[in-house]
């Protein structure tokens, strides 16, 4: 059976702000990291996408903080692709500290990119297949609840 995706790190000092906890742009970081790392899981690392001529680019991304996060303190980021079509991924990020409570989650549309035209462009077969197998891993699973959000204030 096919294994999820998970990344691994820890907060560095550089990412702690005047607050004492990490700083929001280093969540952003922290994901971003563990997109790249979700990217050549998937089969796109850097010789695949010489080969290929063909890269991903990150369309629209959405965070939930809902912990704190301190210096050196551990952290494992899993991914559920929630969607995903011939050309475009719709990826869901969880961070979970050491104690295996969630810290953040990120929404994100990615989008493939043929190199030399610069254009959109369906994925490579093997790509495909492995962002299916990816999908299939969590399609019977409760939608999660950051997903989909939008931003306003709620009124009564």
């Amino acid at each position: 059976m096919e294994q999820s995706f998970h990344y691994k790190n820890r907060v560095l000092s550089e990412w702690v702000d005047y607050n004492g906890h990490m700083n929001d742009a280093e969540y952003n970081r922290a994901f971003s990291l563990a997109t790249d790392a979700f990217i050549d899981y998937i089969g796109l690392d850097e010789t695949a996408r010489d080969k290929y001529a063909y890269t991903i680019f990150t369309l629209e991304t959405h965070v939930c903080y809902l912990k704190e996060m301190h210096e050196d303190e551990p952290f494992e980021i899993s991914a559920r692709v929630l969607d995903y079509d011939a050309k475009r991924t719709h990826l869901f990020l969880t961070m979970k500290n050491q104690h295996g409570e969630m810290t953040a989650t990120l929404e994100e549309m990615l989008m493939g990119m043929d190199q030399r035209t610069g254009l959109p462009s369906a994925f490579p077969d093997e790509v495909e297949q492995k962002i299916r197998s990816v999908y299939q891993l969590h399609a019977d699973q409760e939608h999660p609840k950051q997903a989909g959000r939008t931003i306003g204030i709620r009124r009564k």
